[in-house]
């Protein structure tokens, strides 16, 4: 798999995809496994996605002896926080998003943590009318069990937006639905469903197709077709409201291939 790995960050590094976005929707309550939702919600994570632990820096020392030594380096720049930051805020603004939470570990990374917050402050400045908060990655953890729906927009590092947006997209239904769009803005963008290639599963029909198929829907409207990406949405949602969905799902019965032949008729007729 270290192949696949190599070609996946190499053209996150290389092609400069320093935002990597992933959207988590509830479309329905009753698909969290949490207790207590009573309606839809929606979380958006802005992680940047070429600094932080995943640049490889490190090395190891008298490996092999009891006296191993391994160092691991978390490289963050201001240029690569800052534009991070900012593109989360555009895009509240954007799309209407009242609140922007930056999530951090500052009260143990002092260096880190801090220019992370300074430069969250300053950028949040030119935006008075968005709400602002920061929280510690492990509150976040347990407040997204507790209270998902109460955060609209986070923003935070290489490491904790890989762990965060799992979460979120699970208490969203699972990371089957989740989509997720690797950015350059103005320049170049990559789409991949947030879930792994499942190797376990392979072959077997089980795989749930709606992460990707939503790849598709955020990448026609990263071309400026919204309406074609809010068409494959609007056959996503209702394949779920009908049952058709694979078993990761509660309820689910179909099959990859059924539910991806399922979602490109609905489409297709309504395109008619």
């Amino acid at each position: 798999m270290e192949h696949i790995k190599a070609i996946l960050l190499g053209l996150r590094f290389r092609l400069d995809l320093y935002v990597n976005f992933r959207p988590c929707v509830l479309p329905f309550a009753r698909l969290s496994p949490l207790t207590g939702i009573q309606k839809p919600f929606r979380i958006d994570t802005f992680r940047e996605n070429t600094e932080g632990l995943y640049t490889g820096l490190g090395g190891s020392f008298k490996t092999g002896t009891p006296d191993e030594i391994v160092i691991e380096q978390d490289l963050h720049t201001r240029k690569g926080v800052e534009r991070i930051i900012r593109a989360a805020f555009e895009y509240a603004e954007l799309r209407g998003r009242g609140r922007v939470t930056l999530v951090d570990k500052a009260n143990v990374q002092r260096f880190v943590g801090g220019l992370w917050r300074k430069v969250f402050e300053e950028v949040g400045e030119a935006y008075p009318k968005i709400s602002q908060d920061s929280m510690y990655v492990d509150a976040m953890a347990m407040d997204l069990v507790r209270r998902p729906d109460h955060y609209e927009v986070l923003v935070t590092s290489n490491l904790f937006g890989d762990i965060i947006s799992d979460l979120a997209a699970e208490v969203t239904g699972g990371l089957g639905l989740a989509p997720s769009a690797n950015i350059h803005p103005g320049q170049y963008a990559l789409f991949e469903p947030v879930h792994g290639s499942a190797p376990d599963i392979a072959g077997q029909g089980l795989a749930n197709p709606i992460g990707a198929i939503r790849c598709v829907s955020l990448m026609l409207e990263y071309f400026g077709y919204e309406h074609l990406g809010d068409r494959i949405e609007e056959g996503v949602l209702a394949s779920i409201e009908n049952g058709i969905t694979t078993p990761d799902l509660v309820g689910g019965k179909s099959s990859t291939a059924e539910v991806g032949r399922w979602i490109a008729s609905y489409v297709e007729s309504e395109s008619a």
